[in-house]
Formats: structure tokens, C-alpha cells, sequence
């Protein structure tokens, strides 16, 4: 019913569905997107890795090869053994023939293998031999020290790219010193298998080993590159032009990042404009880096900084047998790109509902008012379906009645409609059900019903008889106390239209003065009226009760009877049956049964309190018969109350003076009612039907000739509410 009424809210639930399935959607696409990032850089840098691995086993077997053919080794034997025996610094004709011999013998291997030069180091770590002559005779070179010391351990190896310590040709063929080279170095072994020097072959880094490492690049961004233990780059970068641009490399035609730029983290993105406030070697190593460094092989796919500062996700794994590291990093953006197409296709979509939503807002509440404003021009136009409005009679909390004609019959009609500013589903449900509970009761001291209906613009309305007299609530306040045989009289008409109710197993639970009209009818004088069935209660039906009062306090606390008061939904034909008691009392006495300061007190009395007898509260005789039965009424426990409202009203006719009001009377007492002008419809006379208050604060305030009621200054009419859902609503 809400989704039908209000379409406005089939975008905010698509908007909230959608927000729920695309977080989750999103979420599983990043775990999955996640994992398989975190699995390609794992490959490729396990590929690469290998790559490296199988051509350092390479150039190993290529030297070891060199190191134990026979006649290379013959020739390394005498040159150690002549270098041995020669004066420090002198090179001998013998030891000259030996080199050269000994150059001529690896000629084939360095030029297979492209190796660019060699030498030859005695257990001293002197230099005997070498391709580059200024080497001859060096000892303790401090670049090659810990190299030769693990080779004249028996160890092969391959050192990581370092600067050269003699001039060589760099790229553009120029010479110089500190150009990038690498060796592998194995130790050379006697016949008795003991370590006696090592051969070193020189190897290009920008040859093979920074090619292999190249080829780990992929995307636009992706790049694999290695690094020593001091977080030098050992390799070449992909990034070196953008690097010059940067100022991280010189503007010079060699400059290239292998042996110049340290991986360590700049602390903000250099390619977008940043520029670090101390020197690069005072930053500290990339996360990355760190972590290698320390031996802590990983991936890192939630980002850190790079060298150049920018967001990159990577993997990274040390070699400790080769001294260096490898990383396999690609930037964030580049790697996360299709999430964030993705993020943004879900933002979109958002907007746009959140936009639908808004729009089909507006659109229902202009819809809205222009359905209020037909209804009031329906209301204005006076005109209901076939019933002509004439007047307003009065308004409440949830309906306002007219008084009107039928357009055909012309007959007089009270005609209550939903207050146009109030119209809701609880409402309409509540008005449907008043109708629908009151059409049913078919007996003379009931108000009728005739028709029900909505207008094309959608006002709800019912019709009803037009009562002109008035309630009992304005009966005490503008004539007093009634005599004890006309109060037998009336009350003996309420019994008879509860008593229909009671049959149909239904209880009114609204009993008060102010729902009781007495009227001139077809020329019979005092005809009761019962008004007001929009509380009744199914009375096995507990899911009514809830329908029409959400367990709250339902009634008027004037006349409600404990169990009302204490359990709601328990109430049955005898709490009905207590409010007749009640208004009995208010009828001979002038007042109700109970007065308070408050509501809480009030009901407090009822459940626990034996009320005043009413001879005592009017300080008159009463007689002891009908005494008996009000305060039989008033009984606390339901059991010793009258069983039935037929019961009641034998009670009340077996009274001594049941029979004393008569037909003239009655007669002459209407007489002097409409003398005095004091005419209104049963609508107006504070009916809840019309939403209006009676004890106290009755629909006529004041009396015909100006005069405030008494009633009207009590305390205890300014209490008279009904509590519906637990709240006070009048009527």
C-alpha cells in the first residue's frame, strides 16, 4: 500500500539495492582484480628472476670452463709461480710471454661470450694478468676485495654492476673511468685441488643483464629493474628520459640510471612537480627497498612510493648468493585503472537515481498538492458525489462535517469527509472501518449510516442521519443533574443499541456523554442516538485491537473502565457496560465518576478507588434500586457487574420510578428546549464522530443565552482525551 501511494520511493530503494549491490560487486571485483595483480607481478618477477638465475649459472659454467681447461690452467700455474719468484714490480720477458699466451688461449671464450676483458689474481689478490696493463701489479683493490675474497674461498661468483676502477669504453664509445662493468670470477685449483688465485672475465651489464631485466617491463608504467645493498639502481630504468626531465639523472647524452639513481623514496610524486628538500641520500630507501634489503621478500598490491615518488604497486625478492635485489613494480593508476572505471560507472549510476529520485519527489508532491488543492476546490465548490453542502457543522482532529442534502431525495444529511490536510493510510483505514462497523447496527438508538463514497479527486466521505438535539455531555452542563426516571430512560436506549453491538461481538469502548444524543424523532421526544463507533473493538479479535490502537490506551479516561485502563485488548461487553455506569453517574449527579489533576491519577482512581455513591456526590436522595445498579456498574471486577447489557436494562426498568417519565414530560421538556433555541445538529454536538471534545469542553462552550456551562471550568474536563497509539487525539 505505502509503495503503491508513494512512488517516490521506488528510487530511493533502488538507489539503497543498488548502493548495497555495488559495494559488494566492487568489493568482490577489487579482491578478485587484487589477486590477480598480486599473482601477475609475482610471476613475472618469479620469470624474471629465473631468467637471471639461468644466465648467472651461464656465465659460472663459461668461467669454470675457462678456469679448468688444462693448458689455461698450465699458464696460470707459471704465472703465479714466476710472479712468486720475481721482484715486486718487475715483469719479466718470460712473465710477458706468459700473458699474452695466456690472452690468446681466452680469446675464443671472451670472444664467444662477449666478455671485454679478464685478469688474473694470486692468493695475495694481486693482479698477474689482465687485459687492461694498468691492473698488472695492483693488489688490494678496494672494489674488488670482497669479491676476490670469496672467490680465493673456493666460491664462484658473479658481482652485481659497480663502477670501474680503470677507464673502459662506456656506450658512446668514449673512455673513462667509472663506467659500468661486472665480472665473474672463479678460483683457479692446483693438481691437489687447493685454491692457489682466481680469473676474473669483465661483462657489459648493458649487454645481458640489464636486457633480461628489461624484458619485465609491460603496460605503460610496469617496469622490473635491480638494486645493491646500498639501494643503488644496478640496472637501467624505463624512466630515464622522464628522469633527466625530472633532474634526477644529468642532461648528459650517457647518462643512464643503471649505478646513479638511488631507490629511495623522494616523499611526493617528482614527474608531477615535486621536489625533495634535502639530498637524495638522505631520503630513505622506498618501502620496497627496505624490506628487500632487510631479506623480507614480498608484494605490496594497497601502493607505496617508488624512486620517482609516484604510487606504484610491486613485488620484490633479495638473491643473497648474487648481492642484489629485483622488483617488478607497475603505477597504481595504470594497475587500477579498470576499478576505477569501474568506481565511476557506479558513481554515475548513482547520481543519476539519486537525480530520478529527487525529480520523481518533486513531481509527487506537486502531484501532491494539486490533488490537495482539487480537494478543497471540490469541498468549496459544495459538492460531494450527489450531496449539495450546505454549512459547516464543526471539524476535529480527523474529519470535518457539513451539514447537506442528498441532490435527489433532499432529505437532511450530516456529512463527514477526511480533512484534506490529513489524509494518510491510517486514516483512511480508520475512516473505512468506522463506516463499515456502523452500517451493520441496524437499531433505532443508533446513528445511521447511508452512504459512503470518494470523489475523482480523491476526498473520502460518508453520510450519515442529521440529528438535531443535543449530546448529554451539553444536556448537564446547560440543564444540571437530570431527574433519576429520565436518566432510567435514556440509559435504558443505550443499553438497546449495545446490546445489537454486543450480539455482533462488537464493544464500543468510546462510552461517554459526549457520543450519547437525544433527540425529537418522527414526533417521539427523547429518542437516544449512540454515536461514534470509529474505537470498536472485535471482540475476539485481538488483531483489531492492534489495527485501531497499536495496544495503546483507546477511550476517554472519564469513563474507561480498569481493565481498559490496564490491559487494552481484555476489554469485552462489560467494559462498555462500566461507561453507562459512569455516564448514569454524570447524568444524575452533574458529575463523572472520578476527578483528578491529571491523567495518570485519573486512571489511577479507576483501578483502585469504590466511587462515592451518587446520593452522597448530589447530597439528594436517590433511590436505593437504581443506586444499586450504577454502582453495580462501577465494579471493579467485570463478574459482578451486569453480564449483558440486556441485563442492565431489566435492571434499570425493574427502578420504582422506570415508568415516571412519560410521553408528555418528555413533551414538555422538548418544548422548552426549542423555545430556548438551542438547536444543532447531532454532528456538532460533540460527537467524536466530529472529532470534538464533550466533558468540559463540549462542542457548545457556552449555553444559548451566552452563559459559560459550569462544566467548563472543571478540572476534570480539561482531561477528556482519547489515546490512540499511546497519544492524545481528541475525538
Amino acid at each position: 500500500m505505502i509503495l503503491r501511494r508513494n512512488l517516490w520511493i521506488w528510487p530511493i530503494i533502488a538507489v539503497v539495492v543498488l548502493s548495497i549491490l555495488g559495494f559488494a560487486v566492487r568489493g568482490t571485483i577489487e579482491r578478485t582484480m587484487k589477486h590477480n595483480l598480486r599473482s601477475q607481478l609475482e610471476t613475472l618477477l618469479n620469470v624474471e628472476v629465473a631468467m637471471l638465475q639461468t644466465w648467472f649459472k651461464v656465465q659460472e659454467s663459461n668461467a669454470g670452463t675457462a678456469a679448468a681447461d688444462r693448458q689455461t690452467r698450465e699458464t696460470i700455474y707459471q704465472l703465479l709461480d714466476l710472479e712468486g719468484d720475481s721482484a715486486p714490480g718487475q715483469e719479466t720477458p718470460q712473465i710477458a710471454g706468459l700473458q699474452r699466451e695466456l690472452e690468446k688461449e681466452l680469446a675464443p671464450l671472451m670472444t664467444a661470450h662477449d666478455y671485454v676483458g679478464y685478469f688474473v689474481a694470486d692468493k695475495s689478490k694481486k693482479i698477474v694478468a689482465a687485459t687492461q696493463a694498468m691492473l698488472i701489479g695492483q693488489q688490494e683493490i678496494p672494489e674488488y676485495n670482497e669479491f676476490l675474497n670469496r672467490a680465493l674461498t673456493g666460491e664462484t661468483i658473479i658481482t652485481p654492476p659497480f663502477p670501474s676502477v680503470v677507464t673502459l669504453k662506456d656506450a658512446q664509445g668514449q673512455l673513462r673511468t667509472g663506467v659500468p662493468t661486472m665480472y665473474v670470477i672463479v678460483p683457479v685449483r692446483d693438481v691437489g685441488f687447493q685454491v692457489i688465485g682466481a680469473l676474473a672475465l669483465q661483462i657489459r651489464p648493458g649487454q645481458e643483464f640489464t636486457r633480461i631485466l628489461q624484458l619485465g617491463e609491460f603496460g605503460s608504467s610496469g617496469e622490473t629493474y635491480a638494486f645493491n645493498h646500498d639501494g643503488l639502481m644496478i640496472s637501467n630504468s624505463r624512466f630515464d628520459h622522464e628522469m633527466i626531465l625530472s633532474g634526477l639523472l644529468p642532461d648528459r647524452p650517457e647518462s643512464r640510471s643503471l649505478l646513479s639513481v638511488l631507490v629511495r623514496d623522494p616523499q611526493g610524486n617528482i614527474p608531477a612537480g615535486y621536489r625533495p628538500t634535502v639530498r637524495r641520500s638522505e631520503l630513505p630507501l622506498t618501502r620496497m627497498a627496505q624490506a628487500a634489503i632487510s631479506g623480507e621478500n614480498g608484494c605490496d598490491i594497497e601502493g607505496y612510493r617508488d624512486y620517482r615518488g609516484v604510487q606504484v604497486v610491486g613485488a620484490w625478492k633479495w638473491l643473497p648468493n648474487r648481492m642484489l635485489g629485483v622488483a617488478s613494480e607497475i603505477d597504481s593508476a595504470e594497475a587500477y585503472r579498470p576499478l576505477l572505471i569501474l568506481k565511476w560507472t557506479f558513481w554515475t549510476l548513482y547520481g543519476l537515481l539519486i537525480l530520478s529520485s529527487i525529480a520523481i519527489f518533486i513531481f509527487t508532491l506537486v502531484v501532491s498538492r494539486l490533488q490537495h488543492e482539487a480537494r478543497k476546490a471540490t469541498i468549496e465548490a459544495q459538492q460531494l458525489g450527489q450531496y449539495t453542502l450546505e454549512h459547516k457543522l464543526g471539524s476535529g482532529a480527523m474529519g470535518v462535517v457539513y451539514q447537506g442534502r442528498h441532490s435527489m431525495l433532499r432529505r437532511p444529511t450530516a456529512i463527514k469527509m477526511l480533512d484534506v490536510d490529513k489524509v494518510n493510510d491510517a486514516s483512511i483505514q480508520r475512516f473505512e472501518r468506522e463506516v463499515q462497523i456502523t452500517c451493520q447496527l441496524n437499531h433505532p438508538n443508533t446513528i445511521a449510516i447511508y452512504d459512503y463514497g470518494r470523489t475523482p479527486d480523491g476526498v473520502f466521505y460518508y453520510a450519515m442521519e442529521f440529528l438535531d438535539g443535543i449530546n448529554l455531555q451539553t444536556l448537564v452542563d446547560q440543564f444540571g443533574p437530570q431527574p433519576e426516571h429520565r436518566v432510567i430512560h435514556l440509559l435504558g436506549q443505550v443499553c438497546g443499541s449495545l446490546y445489537e453491538a454486543h450480539t455482533q461481538e462488537l464493544v464500543h469502548r468510546d462510552i461517554k456523554p459526549a457520543n450519547i444524543m437525544i433527540n425529537r424523532r418522527g414526533a417521539e421526544p427523547d429518542v437516544v442516538k449512540v454515536l461514534d463507533f470509529g474505537l470498536v473493538k472485535a471482540a475476539d479479535t485481538v488483531h483489531t485491537a492492534a489495527e485501531s490502537t497499536g495496544n495503546g490506551l483507546t477511550g476517554t479516561p472519564l469513563y474507561m473502565s480498569p481493565e481498559a485502563i490496564e490491559s487494552p485488548l481484555s476489554v469485552d461487553a462489560r467494559s462498555d457496560l462500566y461507561a453507562v455506569g459512569a455516564v448514569g453517574y454524570f447524568l444524575l449527579t452533574g458529575h463523572p465518576v472520578f476527578e483528578a489533576r491529571g491523567i495518570v491519577e485519573l486512571c489511577q482512581r479507576h483501578v483502585d478507588e469504590v466511587p462515592m455513591p451518587p446520593s452522597q456526590r448530589l447530597g439528594q436522595p436517590i433511590s436505593p434500586e437504581l443506586e444499586h445498579v450504577i454502582m453495580s456498574c462501577l465494579e471493579k471486577s467485570r463478574s459482578r457487574r451486569p453480564q449483558t447489557a440486556r441485563d442492565l436494562a431489566i435492571r434499570l426498568q425493574n427502578c420504582p420510578s422506570a415508568k415516571n417519565w412519560t410521553f408528555d414530560e418528555a413533551e414538555a421538556w422538548w418544548g422548552r428546549f426549542e423555545r430556548g433555541q438551542i438547536a444543532m445538529s447531532g454532528a456538532l454536538s460533540g460527537s467524536s464522530i466530529l472529532g470534538k471534545s464533550a466533558l468540559g469542553k463540549s462542542a457548545l462552550g457556552r449555553s444559548a443565552w451566552g452563559k459559560k456551562s459550569p462544566a467548563s471550568k472543571t478540572t476534570a474536563g480539561d482531561m477528556e482525551r482519547t489515546f490512540v497509539d499511546g497519544r492524545g487525539h481528541d475525538g
